[in-house]
């Protein structure tokens, strides 16, 4: 996360950054907001319905958004932040290139069968949102072909188009833990799949085992 994140995440709608209860209040709106919006979809969520579901005033959530849609996109921006994080994290556990998509994926996949909102949420922003739709898979890419590049310089990678191999895994990744965890509701893609869809990956990637 980098300090321009943490500032917007920590302020208020007025510019004033937050107190450590101010920012509790807005953590815990913000959690209510994600499970309203993947409950009821973007047209049935309310206002009401968050603040009903975080237990706090109508004016407490004015202090922190303007609107239904200022409290989506943070609500994008959020879950975009904490996916990208947990699949850092899991990559840095590789020592090299495959190992770092396997433990990338694993972290993807968690997360998303602790917290199957972000498919929702995300598909919502197609329509409610485009620009924070764009910059929750812009950023993910970013990410992406930064690694991506530096294995190309370290020759564990074919060369390639970064973005395109980027994009493409990204696809991968959305649709098998949609197919395997979200319509299933389990928690884990099964570790043998895994285990076939990182021999896929790595014959894309002309990897040798």
């Amino acid at each position: 996360m980098t300090d321009t994140e943490s500032a917007i995440e920590h302020r208020a709608v007025d510019g004033s950054v937050l107190t450590a209860r101010g920012a509790a209040t807005r953590a815990r709106i913000l959690e209510a907001a994600e499970h309203v919006f993947a409950a009821y979809g973007w047209e049935q969520a309310s206002i009401v319905k968050i603040t009903e579901r975080a237990a706090v005033a109508q004016g407490t959530f004015y202090r922190y958004w303007s609107s239904k849609k200022a409290i989506f996109d943070d609500l994008v921006e959020d879950l975009n932040r904490r996916v990208r994080r947990a699949m850092t994290e899991g990559a840095a556990r590789g020592g090299n290139r495959a190992e770092a998509e396997r433990y990338g994926f694993e972290g993807f996949f968690r997360f998303t069968a602790e917290h199957p909102a972000l498919y929702r949420v995300i598909r919502q922003a197609e329509f409610a949102s485009p620009d924070a739709l764009h910059r929750h898979y812009e950023r993910i890419a970013d990410g992406y072909v930064e690694a991506l590049e530096a294995a190309m310089g370290r020759g564990e990678v074919v060369r390639a188009d970064p973005e395109l191999i980027a994009y493409a895994l990204m696809g991968i990744g959305e649709l098998v833990g949609m197919r395997w965890i979200l319509w299933s509701g389990t928690s884990e893609v099964p570790p043998d799949l895994i285990d076939q869809l990182m021999q896929f990956i790595q014959r894309g990637l002309g990897i040798e085992r």
